[in-house]
């Protein structure tokens, strides 16, 4: 987006203050700075575990190319209702409420071909026309980088938004998110904290995790940028399955490195959420 098109969209904002989450407590951005990290993935679960820890929850799903939330959660198909002037969630369980514009396409194989503009637009259509009510968290899953979605994203949710920031341990990964870092102190977000995923192997048979990779990356990133490390999620064949099948890993998960990993990440946000963090500067 160039600087025209940032004042157009912050002078729409400033016209139509946004409306639909005014019950809405916290909002955890989730974003990642090189795509192909399971950013979606940790959306799900984060959004899920949250909820399955009695937190009133909403899980909002703005990567308008690629939505994968509704065939995570097993609501591929599902249309939502409409209450007077706005779009209900769709309900999952434990109290969590989902919204896609994988929901809203006509057909799943649909493309959309969008420029940044509409996408800006259908993002504030979302955010305002849709009536979350009172949550204590809604979870936003972006697309990869930072550019118009995860842009308008920061900037609708202003205040309440604070950002959890996916990563795989790869050099070429970590370049990428330390864009990320940049990107959020730039806009005076808070920085919940980073998330290695794809991090070792954790083996189904013997329950050890392999370093047949790289590991730690994230970890030394967060170190480096002096911003809190919230655990490393191992590669593990039954989050794939999970995720392909529409079941969600957490609700399936038993005792595995990879359900400990994201039980200490959902820890970390759930502090954040009674102590929200502060902004950095964008040298801190």
């Amino acid at each position: 987006m160039n600087e025209q098109g940032l004042r157009d969209l912050n002078d729409e904002i400033k016209k139509k203050p946004p409306t639909g989450f005014d019950k809405v407590k916290a909002v955890v951005v989730v974003l990642s700075g090189k795509g192909g990290v399971g950013k979606s993935t940790v959306s799900a679960n984060l959004a899920a575990g949250l909820a399955m820890e009695g937190k009133r929850t909403g899980l909002l799903d703005v990567d308008v190319h690629g939505p994968s939330i509704p065939r995570l959660l097993k609501l591929t198909g599902s249309r939502p209702d409409m209450a007077g002037e706005r779009l209900v969630p769709v309900d999952w369980h434990w109290n969590l409420g989902v919204m896609s514009i994988g929901f809203l396409l006509p057909g799943k194989d649909d493309a959309v071909i969008w420029r940044g503009p509409a996408k800006a637009g259908v993002i504030q259509q979302l955010a305002e026309q849709v009536g979350w009510g009172e949550r204590d968290v809604l979870v936003v899953d972006c697309p990869p980088g930072t550019g118009d979605e995860p842009l308008s994203v920061l900037q609708i949710f202003n205040e309440k938004a604070m950002a959890v920031i996916v990563t795989s341990p790869q050099d070429v990964a970590l370049d990428d998110v330390r864009r990320s870092i940049t990107f959020c102190r730039q806009l005076s977000t808070p920085i919940v904290g980073i998330v290695e995923n794809l991090s070792g192997f954790a083996c189904p048979s013997c329950g050890a995790v392999h370093e047949i990779f790289s590991s730690g990356g994230g970890e030394r990133l967060a170190k480096e940028a002096g911003v809190p490390f919230l655990g490393r999620i191992p590669i593990d064949p039954e989050v794939a399955r999970s995720g392909d099948d529409g079941d969600v890993f957490l609700a399936v998960a038993g005792k595995s490195p990879s359900a400990v990993a994201f039980k200490q990440v959902i820890a970390e946000v759930v502090k954040a959420l009674d102590n929200p963090p502060a902004a950095q500067p964008l040298n801190g």
